[in-house]
Formats: C-alpha cells, structure tokens, sequence
C-alpha cells in the first residue's frame, strides 16, 4: 500500500488523507499534544515538509516531490509500525509558544501546571518579580523550569531529576533558552542532593500512574520512560515524600504546587486532613493542587 501510494499520490491533501486513513486503521493511540487523526497527521505532515505548523490551508493542494512523498510516508510508516509518539518522531515538543526538545530519554511534556506558569500562578503569586527562587522536582526534559524561569525573571531555579539521560536533555533544553546562569540542573533522588536550600516555590510534575493504570498502559505510552510514568501502587509513592519533606525546603510563604493525574479522590482519602486546594486548568480543578508551607507544616 505504501509503495502504491508513492506512486499515486501527488498532493499534501492526498496524504493528509491517506495518513488519516492509516491512522484509523491502525487504532493509534493518541494524548501527547493531539488527540486524533487528522490533528496528529497535520503536525507530522507540516513538519516534515519544514511548513509552519498552523498553516495547513495554503498549502493543501501543493504537489510534492518524489522526495517529499518518500520522506512523508516514511514518517506516516514508522507512527504506525513502531508506536511512537510523534513528539519522538520530530524531537519536539510544545507547551503553548515554548519549543522543547525531546526524544525517548524523557517523558512528552503536557504538564497542567504550564498552563499555571503562563498566569505566574494568579493570584497565589501576587508579585511575580519578588520570587526569588523556584524548585522544580522531576524536571524531566527541564520544560516546567524553562517556564517558571520565564514567569518568575528575578528567580534563580534549580531543577532535580534522578535520571542523568533526563537530565542531558533538560541540559540542552536549558542552553537552547540561554538559561544557564539562573538555572541549575541537580541529579537527585527527590530532595537528597538539595539539603539546605530552601523556595520560595515548588513546583512538581512526579510520576503518578498507578499500578493498575501501568499495566494497560496504550504502546506510545510505553515508549516513555517507565521511571517517569510509574507512582507505585495508589500512584501517590514519590508525592507522599514531597508532601512530607516539603516544608522544610520552603520559605516561610512558600507554595507548593504539584500535578497527580487522576489520583485526587486517593490523594484526599491518604491526607483527610490536609487542606489541598485545587487549581483550574483546561482539564478542571482535579488535577493539580496547591499547598502554602503552614498548611504542610
């Protein structure tokens, strides 16, 4: 089918359809920046071809070369064929205008809490320029820092991860975004390697996937890293130890903001007691909660 279609097909319309119709065939499992066919065919199609990315339109009916009906169905072949997410096809991924590189070292960026960095977490933050030092715990591909380092521009912000092949990732992302001067890249398990230091705020993205989630996990899940995904049982393994270890690296005011998935009805069942508040974001008010250090403490 793949042969034919280099041979039969000539415009980019021709295979947009014909990926879309792959796609579908395929039962591709989508969620990291997509969620269908025609959306993930579009990006994989226009980046392909170096097109802007949000102008599909113009170019439509624009016949392709031999070598672009190569290069386009060879990544339509391999979205398929090896269930990668599409981020890992084109190294790169987005959070609003923030381009990140990624590849299969670190989890697709798609943290709720961007959305929250973009408002400079309004109105919990009400002078963005007097926070003077941000921690963000599970840094991955380093994209929560980046952001924070752009709502918060006096802050200094160090950025932990376990993994040392994250972390040359996050390195790369940081020196992309000229950051190298505010922001420091620390291998850790959780708060280890940080002892003393204390922020103004904490931000986290750990992993929370339960175990039950785990084992059905869709194949372009499984393509990232398990380490960054898997958060024991309950999913709440490395979030019991934030909420325990916390206070005592944060400022007197400080703010702890941290996303658990879908694990808030555990979450509140595990700490009936602790007064979570929880933010809205395009996903709801389920996702992602706030903590002021004299709730913690």
């Amino acid at each position: 089918m793949f042969e034919q279609a280099q041979s039969e097909l000539s415009t980019l319309r021709d295979l947009m359809r014909f990926a879309v119709s792959r796609f579908n065939e395929a039962g591709l499992f989508y969620g990291h920046g997509t969620d269908n066919a025609w959306d993930e065919a579009a990006y994989l199609l226009l980046h392909t071809l170096h097109l802007p990315l949000d102008q599909l339109d113009p170019y439509i009916d624009a016949r392709l070369t031999g070598d672009e009906r190569a290069a386009l169905l060879k990544v339509i072949k391999r979205r398929i064929s090896e269930r990668l997410p599409a981020a890992y096809l084109t190294n790169e991924a987005w959070l609003g205008d923030y381009r990140f590189y990624v590849d299969e070292r670190v989890i697709v960026p798609r943290s709720h809490i961007a959305e929250l960095l973009h408002e400079q977490l309004s109105p919990w933050v009400e002078d963005p320029w007097a926070v003077g030092s941000v921690l963000d715990l599970c840094t991955g591909s380093g994209c929560l820092a980046i952001l924070a380092a752009h709502a918060f521009p006096e802050a200094r912000i160090d950025a932990v991860d376990l993994s040392p092949e994250a972390l040359a990732v996050a390195r790369r992302n940081v020196d992309d975004y000229e950051l190298d001067t505010r922001l420091r890249l620390f291998q850790s398990n959780g708060f280890a390697e940080i002892q003393g230091r204390q922020y103004d705020v904490i931000i986290s993205n750990p992993p929370y996937v339960n175990a039950e989630s785990m084992a059905v996990l869709p194949e372009e899940y499984r393509r990232e890293p398990e380490l960054a995904l898997a958060g024991g049982k309950d999913g709440l393994d490395l979030v019991r130890i934030i909420l325990r270890e916390a206070p005592s690296h944060l400022k007197t005011e400080g703010l702890l903001v941290v996303e658990i998935g879908h694990n808030r009805d555990d979450l509140e069942m595990a700490f009936p007691e602790t007064p979570f508040i929880w933010l809205d974001t395009s996903a709801g008010d389920r996702h992602v909660f706030l903590l002021r250090r004299e709730d913690l403490v």
